[in-house]
């Protein structure tokens, strides 16, 4: 079952990101994260796999919505999109200097003795839920409350080129 989550998993992000088509995109990352709670379905994380279905199948959801909403009918058709083979290029060379400069930052502060030598011990899920809602040093509560007001922000900053791109078609 894991190989076939895995083939699932790796064939949707690859055909995601080498699409043309924004609504094709949102499918196969659709079929990425539904593969992703697969996995913690597979493991016995059910309340993390249930949580991935239902925050972000609902999130490739609204980003059809806004897909439908911002992005211009001839680019939905796939009728605007072309990519020149420089374009391809630099965005090779900079992936491989992206993947270098973090290849380089784990093996010089031995990121993987560490996290191999911590592996063997488990942390409970009391310590765990308090490092992600907790309000003190080294807590996450306070940049969740920030990342959430800057998506609801970003989500009413697109409604509204939205709506100033349609007035602007009906002036």
């Amino acid at each position: 079952m894991f190989c076939i989550l895995a083939a699932v998993i790796l064939g949707s992000a690859i055909l995601c990101v080498t699409t043309k088509r924004i609504m094709r995109a949102a499918t196969f990352l659709l079929f990425v994260l539904l593969g992703v709670a697969g996995l913690y379905f597979l493991l016995d994380y059910t309340f993390l796999g249930a949580a991935q279905i239902s925050i972000y199948a609902g999130g490739i959801t609204m980003m059809y919505v806004f897909a439908i909403q911002l992005v211009s009918k001839r680019t939905l058709q796939g009728l605007v999109e072309r990519m020149k083979g420089s374009r391809v290029a630099f965005g090779g060379i900079v992936s491989l200097v992206g993947l270098a400069t973090v290849s380089l930052v784990l093996l010089k502060n031995q990121f993987i003795n560490k996290a191999c030598s911590v592996a063997d011990a488990e942390v409970p899920m009391e310590t765990i839920g308090m490092a992600l809602l907790g309000s003190e040093k080294y807590q996450y509560v306070l940049p969740f409350e920030f990342i959430s007001v800057f998506l609801l922000a970003c989500i009413i900053g697109g409604i509204v080129v939205a709506r100033k791109e349609k007035e602007n078609k009906e002036d």
